[in-house]
């Protein structure tokens, strides 16, 4: 038997005196499975979750879309496991490449092979999350340690 489940999508938090609070836990009330937020220009998905995470107690709290040129792979592995440890669990994180506009334009990151860096990018977050010791990976856009650093990585 198929499971049909509702999410409430947030989109992006915007300046103004909006708080969708009441909105999220009347969502939760009624049984909603998840809520989710979104990240754009001056707004980040994971600070507004967490607004929204400590004001509920059952509701999955979803990233639609978490940039991947706005973090490195153990930025958002720390994040998405702090997030997840004090949401109880509840962390659904999704991740994506966005596009040249937002990567060049407001990142200031190069836009290569978008595919590429998120099959890379992926690899090392799983092997980050697992924690299953030091990480090393030698890859086209992602190194560790890097290449020709210190030599302390």
């Amino acid at each position: 038997m198929d499971v049909v489940k509702f999410g409430l999508q947030l989109g992006y938090w915007m300046m103004g005196p909006e708080d969708p609070i009441e909105l999220v836990k009347l969502a939760e009330d009624v049984g909603f499975d998840s809520v989710w937020t979104a990240e754009a220009y001056g707004s980040d998905a994971i600070s507004y979750l967490s607004w929204v995470g400590a004001r509920t107690s059952r509701i999955k709290l979803g990233t639609s879309v978490v940039q991947i040129s706005a973090r490195t792979p153990a930025c958002t592995a720390m994040t998405a496991m702090t997030m997840d440890h004090l949401s109880g669990g509840r962390l659904i994180l999704g991740i994506g490449v966005s596009g040249p506009q937002v990567v060049e334009g407001w990142y200031g990151q190069p836009f290569p092979r978008p595919m590429a860096r998120t099959r890379e990018f992926i690899e090392l977050l799983r092997t980050m999350l697992k924690r299953e010791g030091p990480v090393t990976f030698d890859g086209n856009h992602y190194q560790l340690p890097l290449d020709g650093g210190s030599g302390l990585g």
